[in-house]
């Protein structure tokens, strides 16, 4: 069994990992050479994608994928891989049985704090959200033309070792804003990895929220980290007067609680369904540095 990961990063290179310890073999995507020498050491086939042409190295390794997972976020052109190959994928990958995308809550755009299932109207805020749900669509199609399960995994906010709110305080980069209201999900990166397993095992397609159990504010991740490690807690800063990214500023503007009992009641157990819990096992395991 092969899979092949468009877009080998933080979350994909956990899914990876979980794929490797069922057997698979497993090709990975990156944008540069040093990125790919990282995941060779991780036991990971990896090649240097730019996003514009398939290379005859990766489209020979593209023939014996029996699973797929793709991971690049679209840019105004589209996703990169349906430009590339979406037409003729059934050619490309011959073999394959499964598609995994990797998409994002934000496609629900803003309910006011309310909660939002795989079953709730999207209303995307931002272009990339936007964009991110003519992708899915668009995946979701070749399965059903192509005769196999394309999954659909809606991540919320991913952390993880290395990345994290004991990292951000370590380095004095953490920030407690304050917005009324304001609640995020989150999704430890090893969920993801076992998540995207669990569909493919199981030959499921469709969309799937994969998140926590436990939306809240964010301020609170901050505080319990910094109780955890027996530091003080930045102080309060009010989320008005913060000077922030267009992008981190776009993320405030979409309030909602987001609900993973689909991927439950199909019978997925998440490891880290608090964050709490989660942050507590990173940092007794010493894994938070990465």
């Amino acid at each position: 069994m092969h899979l092949v990961i468009f877009g080998c990063g933080f979350s994909g290179t956990a899914i990876a990992k979980a794929f490797m310890a069922e057997g698979f073999r497993v090709s990975g995507t990156t944008r540069s050479e040093e990125k790919a020498a990282a995941l060779r050491a991780e036991g990971i086939e990896a090649f240097v994608f730019d996003g514009e042409t398939l290379d005859a190295t990766l489209i020979d390794a593209m023939r014996s994928a029996t699973h797929l997972v793709q991971s690049i976020a679209p840019r105004e052109a589209g996703d990169p891989l349906l430009k590339l190959a979406g037409e003729r994928i059934e050619t490309l990958m011959p073999e394959l049985s499964w598609i995994g995308y990797l998409s994002t809550v934000g496609v629900y755009g803003d309910h006011k704090g309310e909660w939002v299932s795989e079953e709730t109207p999207c209303v995307p805020v931002s272009g990339r959200s936007k964009e991110r749900l003519e992708a899915e669509a668009a995946w979701i199609a070749i399965g059903e033309r192509i005769g196999i399960p394309a999954a659909v995994l809606r991540l919320s906010g991913i952390y993880g070792p290395g990345r994290n709110a004991f990292v951000n305080l370590a380095r004095g980069t953490a920030r407690r804003l304050i917005k009324k209201d304001q609640v995020f999900n989150r999704i430890r990166v090893e969920d993801i990895g076992a998540s995207a397993w669990f569909l493919a095992e199981h030959k499921l397609g469709g969309i799937y929220n994969v998140t926590d159990d436990r939306p809240g504010p964010p301020q609170d991740v901050i505080v319990e980290a910094a109780r955890l490690m027996d530091v003080e807690p930045p102080p309060e800063q009010a989320f008005e007067t913060a000077e922030l990214t267009p992008m981190a500023r776009s993320f405030y503007g979409e309030n909602k609680r987001v609900s993973n009992a689909k991927l439950k009641a199909a019978g997925f157990t998440f490891a880290f369904p608090t964050y709490p819990q989660s942050l507590a096992q990173l940092l007794q395991n010493e894994r938070w540095r990465g």
